[in-house]
């Protein structure tokens, strides 16, 4: 018996190891290729490679097996129906009970042994015994492209073999759109092995040799890995040499090695390549351990046409001329995968030193008189951060590039840093509100820290009220979900808990901590506590806060009741739910920071109070009349103060609104409008503190009600709802005088451009005719100068959109959209374009071609079409009929496929929407239902819904 059950469970030998270097890696069921080996007798002579003679004998083993199940099935029912007549047999008599009962027990046991003895293997009984083959490995291996097993189960590399260097000759062919590469690759081997496992999407690999030797290489495409299988162990300890020569055609898309194109001033099409690899596209441009956490050096020699440069992350160091041009890189400082870059173009550039780095701005050859304020802010901020941070930026040169065709607002390369050329060229007459965006991605860029701004918190704390929100922190296994983390949860709440973190502690012992960090674990890979560890915890536990806030979706809901000199505060989840039965016991562990009417305006008079249970108490001054907490809405919660508290504080700001600083009057409209999404207040509530606006003169607090009423507008105008036109008017009287007091002429101030430009904006796409007027005014002198006529910076789009109302306006702004080189001016007039009332005009179709107007606009040209109530259907139409074409262009899961999906449904708010788009996605065919944006889609559809059910009747008696 032992005999044989050993014999059962004994794995086939090339099999064994692969068993044991199977990880604890769960497999997604839908990313599962396999088939059991019994179905594999289905296929036979259909291209499947002949089985061994083990494999045979269990086949038919296992298929015999199943027919005497099937027939002792059969057995135990009836022999024929109970219905059917039966006839009686007269050529025999019928035994007795007893002679019946022994000859069916003989049988039976007679039977028994023989099917024993039959369906024994032929081993069974010898003294070898048998060899049979391990069923499970079926069931867990996939198949490869050449039908083998492929011997990996996990979409994430295995830990046993570890990249050390690559060298890398990249030949790209510009005029075929193909290039060829070979790799080598150093590994060291933690563990014995006869596989190497890698990442490889879209490349033809004609050779790979480990050592000079040949080896085989197996292909999973769902997964894009490959293979390597050697003839013996690699053994712990040594180092090899993985070398692969491959070819491939330029991606189409905008990730990996990728072309591009743009038309020059004399009407030339000039072609270039370039690099976007993260976060998983290195593996398109060349066989790499494509992993963030893979970290290597890399030496880069690209092979040219003359005519051209080359870029890559490290300088120059020599160049060759044969009958096409090399260069060769330094080698690399140790880095990810996803960082890795080069550029092929006919670019030009401008230079200077800065803290002995040499650092270069380029641009296409028209456009070199726009690099200047590039260059100046980079020198200016990389002088900063050293200082700041007490490190020396690492690399002897910093190469800042504007690609023509570029999705991302920029990436972070290493010492060769892409962006879109909006958000690194300014020209001659570019606004400040321009300069500011430039400014500011660089800054992002070079320190890849966020520096957000509050109304970027504001709409990060609405996204993260979802159920379909996700941890700072979250584990990911599929590429999809891996695209969906570059996301409002990653950028705008990571940032905005380091803002809060940094407020907690002193900005003096914040950035002490991340320096000591950015030492200490130079080109090293880290985890959430490193970076926390690395500040005092002294005075608070920075470790067990911090896990709170970026291990757990979601944010609190801070609620403050008062009486006489006893606070007392609680906290819960703040989440927006459609069933109202859904709760969620988490707790944050909260710096809460207060205010009160003796001292309310400077940093010096915040008190802090760290709330980490459900409920606690604290004593105040018994005289104080209000208090305001979330001082200048440092933190990431929302705060009810119940109604004792909301009527104290909004009497306090119609009194005298610079009471409090603008960025907490800001905060008081903000946490108003959520907890009136919520049902925690009426909108009666809302519309009592919005009547202070009138003494308000502050940009932020008067921008965030403006969003917030626009939105609500909005849904009731998609709605065809007739309050609609009320809700309109009462937008147009709270914000009439400043908006007839804005000025058309002159710059401003940058705070106030952002703010005439809001006001303006509103003014205009209501109809407002003092608005339309002088836009129109100003549009006609443009035209009459055939645009040289200089309109600010900020008004553009409101200038603009007006204009395009008109066929003869929209005609001239797309002649001049074509031929204009500022790109920042160019997006203003396609979102002008996209803005006609004529959904002909709206420029979908050419911009999903990319033909006069790049694919990579096709996001903002949606956004814009969705605004207005005459495109908003046709936009979702148009995406639903070119969806294929769309995730072509796009990856699933990318930003662009997210806000293409959140911009398009936003506005819905009935019942046949919701279940259009539920439907629309239920029956793709691709990864797409799964996405995390395609229910927060359907989540905000359903609470539109609420919402509008739950408050039209208040709007009805109020407006």
């Amino acid at each position: 018996m032992n005999m044989i059950e050993n014999s059962m469970f004994e794995e086939e030998p090339d099999v064994l190891d692969l068993a044991k270097e199977t990880p604890a890696y769960p497999l997604d069921p839908d990313d599962m290729v396999y088939e059991p080996r019994s179905s594999r007798l289905l296929v036979r002579g259909l291209g499947e490679n002949d089985m061994d003679e083990e494999e045979e004998d269990y086949e038919s083993s296992a298929r015999l097996l199943g027919m005497s199940f099937m027939n002792r099935s059969s057995s135990l029912r009836p022999s024929a129906s109970p219905y059917a007549r039966q006839e009686q047999s007269s050529s025999c008599t019928m035994p007795s009970n007893r002679t019946l009962l022994l000859g069916v027990f003989v049988l039976v046991v007679v039977a028994s042994v023989a099917m024993v003895i039959y369906f024994l293997p032929k081993c069974t009984l010898t003294k070898e015994g048998c060899h049979t083959v391990n069923t499970s490995m079926e069931l867990i291996y996939p198949r490869a492209t050449n039908g083998e097993l492929f011997p990996w189960t996990s979409l994430r590399l295995p830990v046993y073999v570890q990249p050390v260097h690559y060298d890398l000759l990249i030949h790209p062919n510009l005029t075929t759109m193909t290039f060829q590469g070979t790799v080598s690759i150093t590994i060291d081997v933690l563990n014995d092995t006869k596989n190497v496992i890698l990442h490889s999407s879209g490349l033809q690999i004609t050779n790979v040799t480990v050592q000079d030797k040949e080896v085989k290489k197996l292909e999973y495409q769902p997964w894009q890995q490959i293979a390597l299988k050697f003839p013996e162990d690699l053994k712990k300890g040594q180092t090899y040499v993985l070398t692969m020569e491959y070819s491939a055609n330029l991606s189409n898309s905008y990730s990996g090695f990728y072309n591009s194109s743009y038309v020059d001033k004399g009407g030339n099409k000039r072609v270039l390549a370039a690099t976007q690899f993260e976060p998983l596209a290195a593996r398109k441009a060349f066989p790499c351990f494509d992993e963030p956490a893979l970290k290597a050096t890399f030496l880069i020699k690209i092979k040219r046409e003359t005519g051209y440069i080359s870029l890559s992350n490290m300088p120059k160091v020599l160049l060759t001329v044969l009958n096409a041009v090399l260069d060769e890189f330094e080698k690399s400082v140790r880095m990810s995968t996803y960082l890795v870059a080069f550029i092929v173009a006919n670019f030009t550039q401008i230079n200077q030193i800065a803290s002995d780095t040499l650092v270069s701005v380029y641009a296409v050859p028209d456009k070199v008189d726009q690099l200047d304020y590039a260059l100046g802010c980079a020198v200016k901020l990389l002088k900063f951060y050293n200082t700041l941070f007490g490190i020396k930026f690492p690399l002897k040169k910093l190469d800042l590039v504007a690609i023509p065709d570029f999705l991302a607002g920029a990436m972070e390369n290493w010492g060769l840093i892409t962006f879109r050329e909006r958000t690194l060229l300014v020209g001659n007459h570019s606004s400040l509100m321009d300069k500011q965006v430039v400014a500011s991605v660089i800054a992002h860029e070079l320190a890849h820290q966020g520096n957000d701004f509050l109304s970027m918190r504001f709409k990060s704390l609405a996204e993260d009220s979802l159920n379909s929100s996700r941890p700072i922190s979250t584990e990911v296994a599929t590429p999809e979900q891996v695209e969906e983390m570059f996301d409002s949860v990653s950028y705008e709440k990571g940032a905005s808990t380091l803002l809060m973190l940094s407020s907690t502690l002193t900005e003096e012992k914040f950035y002490k901590g991340v320096s000591e960090y950015l030492e200490k674990y130079r080109n090293m890979n880290t985890d959430n506590e490193d970076l926390w560890n690395s500040f005092p915890q002294e005075e608070y536990n920075v470790v067990d806060m911090m896990n709170t806030w970026t291990l757990q979706k979601g944010f609190p809901l801070v609620t403050v009741n008062r009486t006489g000199a006893q606070v007392s505060v609680s906290q819960e989840h703040f989440l927006l739910k459609v069933n109202k039965t859904a709760k969620s016991s988490d707790l944050w562990h909260i710096p809460l920071t207060y205010v009160n009417d003796s001292c309310s305006t400077s940093p010096n008079c915040t008190q802090l109070f760290l709330l980490k249970d459900k409920t606690a108490t604290f004593k105040v001054p018994k005289n104080v009349k209000w208090m305001k907490f979330n001082f200048r809405n440092n933190g990431f919660y929302i705060v009810n103060y119940g109604e004792e508290g909301w009527r104290a504080l909004i009497e306090a700001v119609k009194e005298n609104h610079e009471v409090l600083t603008p960025e907490d009057r800001a905060s008081l409209i903000n946490n108003l409008f959520a907890l009136s999404r919520l049902g925690k207040l009426s909108f009666k509530q809302v519309m009592n503190l919005l009547v202070y606006l009138e003494h308000e003169n502050h940009t932020a607090p008067l921008t965030e009600a403006l969003y917030q009423l626009d939105r609500i507008y909005r849904l009731l105008d998609k709605r065809q709802d007739l309050l609609a036109s009320s809700m309109k008017n009462y937008i147009l009287n709270l914000f009439v005088d400043k908006m007839n007091s804005q000025s058309w002429e002159q710059d401003l101030p940058l705070s106030k451009q952002e703010l005439r430009s809001a006001l303006l904006e509103v003014a205009c796409r209501y109809g407002q005719k003092n608005c339309t007027d002088r836009a129109e005014h100003v549009f006609l002198q443009w035209v009459a100068s055939n645009g040289t006529e200089r309109i600010p910076g900020d008004l553009m789009k409101v200038v603009f959109s007006v204009g395009a109302q008109s066929n003869a306006g929209w005609e001239m702004l797309l002649q001049t959209y074509t031929h204009s080189i500022v790109d920042a001016d160019r997006r203003k007039m396609l979102a002008a374009l996209a803005s006609s009332q004529d959904v002909r005009k709206v420029l979908l179709q050419e911009s999903l071609q990319g033909s006069y107007v790049k694919t990579q606009e096709l996001p903002l040209i949606l956004h814009t079409v969705c605004r207005n109530f005459a495109g908003h259907l046709y936009a979702w139409d148009f995406v639903k009929e070119n969806w294929g074409k769309i995730t072509q262009k796009f990856p699933i899961g990318s930003f662009a496929i997210q806000d293409i999906i959140m911009s398009t449904t936003s506005y819905f708010s009935t019942e046949r929407l919701l279940w259009e788009v539920e439907n629309f996605f239920r029956s793709r065919r691709d990864k797409s239902s799964k996405m995390r944006c395609v229910h927060e889609a359907m989540e905000t559809i359903a609470l539109n819904i609420q919402w509008m059910d739950s408050n039209l009747e208040t709007l009805r008696k109020n407006l």
